[in-house]
């Protein structure tokens, strides 16, 4: 194989549509735009959601709930997820290291899915109340 004998797949390369060339190529004149109106013109087109005229669908819809940007800072962790790490103390930076929660977690929280058997001592973790009497009869502490 030599350089100069490299070619492309057949079908790969696509002759550029040249427009306003003449009637022969099938897009001369007014280059495949029609006759008049707003989308055969230079520039012109309406913007995304616009209706003609008609009140937009964004704008007849009632504004609806609202999304804290502060949500990617907190983080939840089962017990059944702890119970499956198998350690005996638990902080923020074991959790991301297990790959449990997000690096960006800040407020981090033990919810009650699943049960726990072993004793897990917590430190600078949160949990619901439920949650803390599982860790609580399993001989776990928060602290």
């Amino acid at each position: 194989m030599e350089l100069n004998g490299i070619k492309p797949a057949a079908g790969a390369k696509h002759a550029k549509r040249r427009v306003g060339r003449g009637i022969g190529s099938g897009l001369g004149k007014t280059s495949g735009r029609g006759h008049k109106g707003q989308k055969s013109r230079a520039g012109g087109y309406h913007k995304v959601g616009f209706e003609g005229g008609q009140m937009p669908m964004q704008r007849r819809l009632p504004k609806r709930g609202f999304k804290s940007h502060l949500l990617k800072y907190n983080a939840e962790v089962t017990l059944e997820a702890l119970e499956k790490l198998g350690l005996s103390e638990v902080d923020g930076l074991a959790l991301k290291q297990a790959g449990l929660i997000s690096q960006m977690a800040k407020v981090i929280k033990v919810i009650k899915t699943g049960e726990l058997t072993k004793a897990i001592k917590f430190t600078g973790i949160g949990a619901t109340a439920a949650a803390k009497v599982a860790i609580e009869a399993a001989g776990g502490s928060l602290v």
